[in-house]
């Protein structure tokens, strides 16, 4: 699974298309559904597997459902790849809290949403791999970017615990 929104586009489309290359099935999801059908397309022109999922991340019920649709497809999930993402810069005192919101939902809500729906499927394969992408505002910080920054640094706690309960079989 890569990306979204962003699985249509920059990052999301590289690593679905590498991945691809290397014989991965690829679900692309991206909420404009024309780029990502696109990225399934070229995909699959080149003998590859690929399906467009234009699914908003942040949406737990909707993930859940795409990656029902996945399992019953292909009956696997071995990688999944949270690309999400969206930005809403503005200065903290002039950011709209909404603004805030939306970008946690998907940043950190989406790679939540993502994880959880394909935790228990990878845990029963035991077999799985997880990456997350971040970015240096949520080390270092960014002006005009403390709604990106935030959700960044949180999805870094939520891979290192992510981690720690991978390596054991009776995490829960």
């Amino acid at each position: 699974v890569a990306g979204g929104p962003g699985g249509g586009g920059g990052l999301g489309r590289s690593h679905a298309l590498a991945l691809a290359r290397d014989g991965a099935r690829v679900v692309v999801n991206d909420l404009r559904p024309d780029l990502a059908a696109a990225v399934a397309a070229e995909i699959n022109a080149t003998g590859g597997q690929a399906v467009a999922e234009p699914t908003d991340v942040a949406d737990r019920v909707a993930v859940a459902a795409m990656v029902a649709r996945v399992m019953q497809q292909w009956a696997r999930v071995d990688a999944l790849v949270c690309n999400a993402g969206l930005l809403r810069d503005k200065s903290f005192a002039r950011m709209d809290m909404a603004d805030f919101d939306r970008v946690v939902a998907v940043h950190l809500g989406g790679s939540a949403n993502c994880c959880h729906a394909v935790w228990e499927i990878m845990r029963a394969q035991t077999y799985g791999r997880i990456l997350l992408t971040t970015s240096t505002s949520g080390l270092f910080g960014n002006f005009g970017q403390a709604n990106y920054g935030a959700a960044k640094a949180a999805m870094l706690g939520l891979m290192n615990v992510l981690h720690i309960e991978g390596q054991s079989t009776a995490s829960g």
